[in-house]
């Protein structure tokens, strides 16, 4: 890494430090949500699962453009980044229809309860019932500053996906 940015024009280097930051930032946020699940106690609902996506895929994506851009191959860098800044920006309408459904601006899934298995004998299926936790998308669990789960993860994600497009502007061939 030390070598590329001695080597890099101060625009990919630009692109090679701003990913790096989109990345540590991805990575941040994913480990929170599920330090807050494993730790904290908060089970997330299917929608909240499905915001999981971006990251899972963007983060592994992020290193790969890193590495593209190191080894000189900035058009697609620019490409990767291009893709992962879209996948950010769909999280960012997904956290946002998450968030309205839980502030009843309008109603969310109706298929979004997620609950423990239950048994397939008969014997248990009353008392796996008793302890069925059902996890609704349309109630907000935790709300800091006004912000939801959902509404944190459509502002974090709009903050990611504005890194890696213009992480992507920076990586563009020819750029100097």
């Amino acid at each position: 890494m030390a070598a590329y940015l001695q080597t890099a024009t101060p625009m990919h280097t630009s692109a090679a430090r701003l990913g790096w930051l989109v990345l540590v930032v991805a990575v941040l946020v994913i480990v929170t949500a599920l330090a807050f699940e494993h730790l904290g106690g908060y089970p997330p609902c299917p929608l909240c699962l499905q915001e999981r996506w971006a990251y899972y895929a963007g983060i592994p994506a992020l290193a790969v453009a890193l590495l593209l851009l190191s080894s000189g191959h900035n058009g697609w860098a620019a490409l990767v980044f291009a893709a992962v800044g879209l996948a950010f920006l769909a999280n960012t309408g997904l956290g946002i229809y998450h968030a309205g459904a839980e502030w009843e601006f309008w109603p969310g899934p109706s298929t979004c309860a997620g609950a423990q298995p239950l048994s397939t004998g008969a014997g248990n299926l009353l008392n796996d019932l008793a302890k069925t936790n059902v996890i609704r998308c349309d109630r907000a669990p935790w709300v800091f500053l006004g912000l939801s789960f959902a509404g944190w993860n459509a502002v974090l994600s709009l903050l990611l996906a504005a890194g890696a497009a213009l992480a992507a502007a920076w990586a563009r061939p020819g750029r100097s």
